[in-house]
């Protein structure tokens, strides 16, 4: 029970991890597990100590949203990088399928047109000899 240290100091206090120690009031009170934060009735934030005496909840709050935001800034910047990494790699490393597929056709009506070429040519040359013009 968190009432036995009720005169005491922080340190003695917060040896049990259940309590919660009220600067302000100088009280030792049961944390209230329900809910993350401690409600302002109970203890301001700027005065509520729990783990250890030297970082109020007010201090850690913004420290943990600092480290928190830092760390999803970073990993917005790695995963960009990596994309941009991935993007120029297959840029550098060949064509992709579009442009495999794009050659491909490419060189089927390539081929086409010389077949048509070819037939046109000796279609010329039938005619040509019907009419005796070689």
């Amino acid at each position: 029970d968190c009432r036995q240290y009720m005169n005491r100091s922080c340190e003695e206090c917060l040896k049990n991890v259940t309590c919660l120690w009220c600067a302000s009031s100088r009280k030792c009170m049961e944390y209230p597990v329900r809910r993350v934060l401690p409600p302002a009735d109970l203890c301001e934030l700027h005065s509520a100590r729990w783990g250890v005496c030297w970082v109020n909840f007010e201090a850690l709050i913004i420290a943990m949203s600092v480290v928190g935001g830092t760390l999803l800034i970073m990993l917005g910047v790695c995963c960009c990088c990596c994309c941009c990494k991935k993007k120029s790699k297959k840029q550098v490393s060949g064509p992709d399928k579009d442009d495999e597929r794009a050659a491909r056709e490419r060189e089927k009506r390539r081929v086409r047109q010389e077949e048509r070429r070819a037939e046109m040519k000796s279609r010329h040359d039938e005619i040509r000899r019907k009419y005796g013009t070689v």
